[in-house]
Formats: structure tokens, sequence, C-alpha cells
């Protein structure tokens, strides 16, 4: 007997060639069978075609010139911060499936309007913040849920990384550069994605380093009804680090390599009780072919999950305010 016939992969095309999508995305793509890589665009063509060649696809010179591409039923987004509304929203208008680099849009209003055009016209639009999809994190809410460490009090993040050479994106400010936009939304994420959608921001603080011309450390206090209070932290110009600690009552989880994993990494979730220390070891997990995953399965459903819907645009308000509130600390 013959079973159901398959769905086709998702023809995908990449609006330019940034490091992530050659390093990280692009691969992920070529190994899934559910995606086909259908072009590549960049406005520098000869990047495109060595992009192209390599992954076996089409290159396009310009962005417009892919999303006109009938044999392109979705694209990602990994150009620069301060672009990503513009090409959302002309992929949108183009019918196509959307999967875009973190932050959606570096404005609140931008975010929102393009989350309605994308429901409006039956199109799932990911922004990808991919560590949601890794398990280690639904792990943690478990231990939460079951009470593990008593009564949460209170939830501290940090996410920083070396110093980029010179010319690097992140330090453009035209470009929507600055450690809030780049660092600072996985820890501010992992907070809303634990501690739930009513955080709000209390107090945030953003400096720079001589030189510079955006934010390359920050820090932000927010709290939630219930009295729990979130610290996070975030740089470009740091050792690096990438940790939560949750402290309850009756306890203690802290998780490392918390935002970004190598796929072959066995995260270890640390469980600190007064009857002593556990370490909870989980099976390696490849966070990018989740995410991917995720992606394909919103474009064939037409929308994107619920939860990212309203994750999405709660987090844009708070770097919104983060923002605002941190421009006011460093000028007063």
């Amino acid at each position: 007997m013959v079973g159901p016939a398959l769905p086709p992969p998702l023809r995908v095309g990449v609006l330019g060639c940034a490091d992530i999508a050659r390093r990280r995305m692009l691969p992920a793509m070529a190994a899934s069978g559910d995606i086909e890589i259908a072009a590549v665009a960049s406005r520098d063509a000869d990047r495109a075609a060595r992009t192209a060649r390599e992954f076996g696809c089409l290159a396009v010179h310009g962005y417009a010139e892919l999303l006109a591409l009938d044999e392109v039923d979705a694209v990602y987004v990994p150009l620069p911060a301060a672009l990503h509304a513009r090409w959302v929203e002309a992929a949108l208008r183009a019918d196509k499936h959307v999967l875009a680099e973190k932050p959606l849009t570096i404005e609140r209003a931008r975010t929102a309007d393009l989350l309605a055009l994308a429901d409006a016209r039956g199109l799932a639009l990911l922004e990808n913040v991919m560590f949601v999809h890794h398990p280690q994190h639904t792990a943690v809410r478990e231990l939460l849920a079951d009470g593990a460490i008593g009564t949460l009090r209170g939830f501290q993040s940090a996410f920083t990384v070396p110093r980029r050479p010179a010319g690097d994106v992140r330090h453009d400010p035209e470009l929507g550069g600055g450690a809030l936009w780049d660092t600072g939304v996985y820890p501010l994420r992992a907070a809303l994605h634990l501690l739930g959608p009513e955080l709000e921001l209390v107090a945030a603080l953003r400096g720079s380093g001589p030189g510079d011309r955006v934010d390359t450390d920050g820090a932000a206090l927010l709290g939630t009804p219930a009295g729990v209070f979130a610290q996070i932290g975030y740089g470009l110009d740091h050792a690096y680090r990438s940790s939560y600690e949750l402290v309850g009552s009756e306890g203690r989880i802290t998780l490392d390599r918390a935002f970004t994993p190598p796929a072959d990494h066995s995260p270890v979730i640390r469980l600190e009780r007064g009857s002593g220390t556990e370490e909870i070891v989980l099976e390696p997990h490849d966070q990018v072919a989740a995410t991917l995953t995720a992606f394909v399965s919103a474009a064939r459903a037409g929308r994107a999950p619920r939860d990212t819907v309203a994750d999405c645009p709660r987090q844009a308000a708070l770097l919104e305010s983060a923002l605002l509130k941190g421009a006011q600390s460093a000028n007063s």
C-alpha cells in the first residue's frame, strides 16, 4: 500500500550573504529534507555567485529580483537590523513566508505592523530567535512548574561576546548596530520565555567604549506583577558568557551555554537545593535544525505559532523601552 504523498520541500531564497547565513543557516537548510535552497541574492553579483555555487542554487543580483521569482516560496532575511523592516515587508507583499534574523525590526510599531500584515495575507513570519527551540529550556520550565526550587524569586541572565573586527555591522549605527539589538535580545527573550508576557521594564542602562558610535554594553532590571525580578546584562566587547540562573525559595537552577550551544553539546542543568546539588544532563540537540523545522511547519500552516506571535511584539516593546530608558540614563 502506498502511503500519503509527502509535502514538497519549502523553496527558500536568501536575501544577503551574511556570515550567519553562510556559516549556520545555509548548511542547515542544505541538510534539511524539508527545504530546497532555491536562490541566494546579494547586491554584489560575484558574492552571490560564489555562495550559490557552494550551495547549488540560483545566484541573483539584487534582493527585489529574488522576491520576483515564482520558484521561491519563502525567504530568509539575515540583513543588518536596520534593513529588516523594508525587506520583510517587501517579501510579505510578494507573498513569501519570512524567517528574519532578530530583532525582527528596531521599531515596536513596525514589528506590530509586519506581524499584522503576515496574518492578513495568510503568511508565516518568524523571528530567528533559535534558542527557544532547544529542549533544554523546556526542561527548565518543567522543573519550575514542578516546584523544584519552590516559589520563584528572581532571574539573572547575561549574553556577552568578544569584540568583532573593525568595520563589523554591529558597530554601525546606520545599520542598526549596538549591543542591545545584537546580544541584549537573548537574555531579554529568555526572561520572557521563562517569566511570562507580563514582564515590565523597571530600569535600564547602556554604555559605549571610547570611540564607539553604538552601545557596547548594557543592563536592565525587569519585574512581574507577582514580584519576580529579572536582571539581564549584555555586551559586544566582553569575555564570552551565555547563561541564566533562576533563584527560588528552596533552590536554584543554573544553565550555561544557554543561547548558542553547538549541535553536539550535551546541556547540563544544575539544580541546587538544600538536599544537595544535582546535574541533569540532556541529550545534544541542534537548535538551528529545530528552528528550520518550526519555520517549515509554520509556512505550511500559513501562520506563525501562537506563542511566537505573542512573544515577538512583547519583546519589541521591552527592547524599545530599554532603548529609551537606557538613552535617558546615559545622557542624564
